[in-house]
């Protein structure tokens, strides 16, 4: 970084972590707040226009995420005029500390909720069980949660064997089940790929009559990333705060999927392991004629030519 004040513009990329807490103050002091939360956490506050983004993010994921190494819904404050709220956790602690549970409870008690016409809870993974978990803050609030743990309680998801080192935890308390924290929101939404067992079985948990489900198929384990990479994430989250996702929206949106490599890959993977020649053949052949796809038109050459071989041998033979 230079000696200039850094701005929403300014890119905080590959900085260390008490220089980039510094340059966020400096860039949020006009107009919010950085506060620490005991010694994993942090709120961070840009207040703009009547619509309010509450993200769960971990420092290191705005690093991996960001071009510009910045939270995620810095995006929708610089392109959209929204506010922004983001919960920062370093590392992957589902947010489950006392001196985050006392800050939300401050923000009911000043009714800082209630000082915006729309509210979006926001978070991927561990960050979307704290998303749909302190929703309940802000009554009525929308929530997007993709990949969403329920809880760690093992005496409910002992089967999930992915986070066994946060078993101690406690998922008990306040704030604790994620689904039964959705009860008092407006509408939420969760969105998983079924084909990753635990993330469906999660996903079933939050079975609610307020709770629409969307599935990724084909896309595997980190959907965030998909869904920015394919320019879908931004789209999906105005969606949710003008109150128009549902099936069809969703659909339309996830049509991007046609041209995603990492998509098509993982659908020619599971063609083939299914042994599904003839759909591994139009799959080549449309990804083919479309794009630079090396794997696929080889994959199509040999289909080709081993039908043509076999349809030598059967001439031979008659």
């Amino acid at each position: 970084m230079t000696d200039e004040t850094p701005t929403l513009e300014t890119s905080l990329l590959d900085l260390p972590r008490r220089e980039w807490l510094a340059a966020v103050e400096e860039i949020v002091d006009e107009d919010g707040y950085l506060e620490p939360l005991g010694r994993r956490h942090h709120a961070i506050f840009i207040e703009k226009g009547s619509t309010l983004l509450v993200t769960f993010e971990t420092l290191q994921g705005m690093h991996a995420l960001s071009d510009m190494g910045q939270p995620l819904g810095w995006e929708m404050l610089r392109d959209h005029g929204w506010s922004h709220l983001c919960l920062a956790s370093n590392g992957d602690t589902w947010f489950r500390d006392k001196s985050v549970y006392g800050y939300f409870d401050r923000l009911i008690d000043d009714g800082f909720f209630d000082e915006f016409d729309t509210v979006v809870f926001y978070g991927a993974g561990p960050c979307a069980y704290a998303a749909a978990a302190f929703s309940v803050a802000s009554p009525g609030a929308r929530v997007l949660a993709i990949q969403p743990q329920a809880t760690l309680d093992p005496r409910v998801t002992e089967w999930d064997d992915r986070f066994t080192d946060m078993r101690a935890q406690d998922f008990t308390t306040r704030y604790g089940y994620a689904p039964e924290m959705l009860d008092a929101a407006e509408h939420a939404y969760v969105i998983y790929d079924p084909r990753e067992q635990l993330d469906a079985m999660h996903a079933a948990l939050f079975t609610r009559p307020n709770v629409d489900k969307f599935r990724m198929r084909f896309m595997g384990n980190a959907l965030q990333t998909d869904l920015l990479e394919m320019g879908t994430w931004a789209p999906l989250l105005q969606a949710v705060a003008t109150d128009q996702l549902n099936t069809a929206f969703f659909a339309e949106l996830y049509r991007a999927r046609r041209d995603y490599r990492p998509y098509l890959r993982n659908l020619l993977d599971s063609f083939e392991a299914e042994g599904r020649t003839e759909l591994v053949e139009m799959l080549c052949a449309n990804v083919s004629e479309r794009m630079r796809a090396p794997r696929f038109r080889i994959t199509l050459r040999k289909i080709q030519e081993a039908r043509n071989a076999a349809a030598d041998d059967s001439a031979d033979q008659d």
